[in-house]
């Protein structure tokens, strides 16, 4: 309805909207300049908008039952209704997500966190409160630490994905400031995490370097993973700064 033009009729055509003579005879079409000129206008929302009508149209190919079609439309729509807090949340986030040719969605990021690198960096390595950075649901069911490595079993209950999803992987430091996080197992095809924190403005703040490739064993597209993955690492961004700067204030009132 949003996106039909109105232009005046040809002649033969039964679908006036009104006989009267003093009246321009209107007849309503979809039109792809039209089209085009609300992406224009719209951007991004407006291919979100036409992302959820496609996916209703996948219905009829059998590539979603009908709970997996309604947790599609729910994110979708959250993901249009909040892409204004995206732009807000971000001042301080430099974010790239993107689907791969071969398969899999990866994003790049550039954050600055106002707090030092240590602190960081036991945010990120502190794998019992995990769940606490993000807003999706996600418990973890196992941490184990050997030789330097620490394997977590991490079960993910997302909105856009039927069922919990399960996440093998283990973590390993590398020098100097990284982080290096692999999969081994679970139900994804591809998962590979990796941190670099660096210290700027003396030591006082932190630059960190943010890659992570994502391919869940689904049949949901991967654009629309995408899309939740970068509302979803905005949130967990923002999670991560709060957190760090309600652990610095104890240190800086010493």
């Amino acid at each position: 309805m949003g996106c039909a033009g109105a232009v005046p009729a040809r002649q033969n055509r039964p679908t006036s909207m009104s006989n009267r003579k003093d009246q321009p005879v209107i007849t309503l079409y979809p039109s792809t300049g039209i089209l085009s000129r609300l992406l224009k206008k719209w951007g991004k929302a407006c291919k979100a908008v036409f992302g959820i009508l496609i996916v209703l149209a996948r219905v009829s190919t059998e590539l979603y039952t009908g709970p997996m079609l309604w947790r599609a439309m729910i994110v979708m729509s959250c993901l249009v209704l909040g892409w204004s807090g995206w732009s807000s949340a971000a001042e301080s986030v430099q974010l790239n997500v993107r689907t791969e040719p071969a398969g899999g969605v990866r994003a790049t990021a550039t954050i600055f966190f106002p707090v030092e690198p240590a602190i960081i960096r036991r945010i990120v390595t502190d794998y019992a409160h995990w769940p606490e950075l993000f807003d999706v649901r996600m418990r973890m069911a196992e941490i184990r630490e050997q030789d330097g490595k620490v394997f977590t079993d991490i079960r993910i209950d997302h909105a856009m994905l039927p069922g919990e999803r399960r996440l093998l992987s283990e973590t390993r430091a590398l020098p100097p400031g990284e982080l290096l996080t692999e999969l081994k197992g679970g139900d994804f095809k591809q998962y590979r995490r990796f941190w670099k924190l660096s210290p700027i403005d003396g030591g006082v703040h932190t630059q960190a370097e943010f890659d992570l490739l994502v391919e869940v064993d689904s049949t949901m597209p991967d654009w629309m993973i995408a899309l939740a993955m970068r509302r979803d690492l905005e949130s967990h961004f923002r999670l991560m700064k709060e957190k760090a700067l309600a652990q610095s204030k104890p240190i800086q009132s010493q």
